[in-house]
């Protein structure tokens, strides 16, 4: 039995992060995401703004980031994704805290979904981007960016699983639709993060999102492969609630 779990990406970016010398490698994916990246540079600052609802500000920086993105000869601007992202679960990834070991890890057994990659490693080299699952972004015949990945994310993750092995999903109903995962050829438990507030249990997005990365962290620190080790978590004090779960959706509260 073997564990993958499953990401969201982050909007926020880092590209100044340190990064330890190792093997990386370009996206599983990257023909179909050049074939994107044609396309997003066709689009000029306001109507990226209005396909993506950003600021003018935003728009200009996230057009400036298409222009320059570099399809030949990508390895002079890139990062592994999970020193790229830089958001709430990728504080709670911590991946500047991994050894070479868990490093390795994390690259095996975590995946990032992305709107513009698709499906990512760990280690999987990013230029910088903004591209969300859930926007409304026609390309040739497809309608959105759900339409445009089809099958191939859904693919590639039972490309990588076996019998028996389980999948942990900690990504966003946004991204993880994208996974179509009634395809996939795996268990899927989905944890749920709740904190009590006004006398019930209540998904506080901000914790929420933290304590994913910080369940994934939990994962590749201790090189978790039976899914039931996770009823023993207890990050943060996050604890597992029997009586909240229901069959595969893990309810961890606080």
């Amino acid at each position: 039995m073997s564990i993958t779990v499953l990401l969201s990406p982050a909007k926020k970016l880092n590209f100044e992060a340190p990064v330890p010398k190792m093997n990386y490698r370009a996206p599983s994916l990257m023909s179909k995401t050049n074939e994107l990246i044609k396309t997003m540079k066709t689009i000029s600052v306001d109507e990226l703004s209005k396909l993506m609802h950003l600021s003018l500000e935003l728009s200009s920086l996230n057009h400036d980031r298409y222009q320059k993105f570099e399809i030949k000869k990508p390895e002079s601007v890139t990062m592994p994704a999970a020193f790229a992202f830089n958001g709430e679960v990728y504080a709670g990834l911590d991946v500047q805290s991994y050894d070479q070991d868990d490093l390795a890890f994390a690259d095996k057994h975590v995946k990032i979904l992305s709107g513009l990659y698709g499906l990512l490693k760990a280690l999987d080299f990013i230029q910088p981007y903004r591209l969300e699952m859930g926007t409304k972004l026609a390309i040739g015949e497809n309608k959105n960016l759900y339409e445009y990945w089809g099958h191939d994310i859904c693919n590639e993750i039972n490309s990588s699983i076996h019998k028996g092995d389980v999948l942990i999903n900690l990504a966003s109903n946004e991204y993880f639709k994208a996974a179509r995962a009634k395809q996939i050829e795996a268990r899927i438990i989905t944890p749920v993060f709740k904190d009590f507030r006004k006398g019930a249990y209540k998904t506080v997005m901000m914790y929420a999102k933290k304590a994913r990365g910080e369940m994934a962290k939990y994962i590749v620190k201790n090189k978790i492969s039976d899914p039931e080790d996770l009823k023993s978590y207890g990050v943060n004090d996050y604890v597992y609630n029997e009586q909240l779960s229901s069959g595969d959706q893990w309810v961890f509260t606080r």
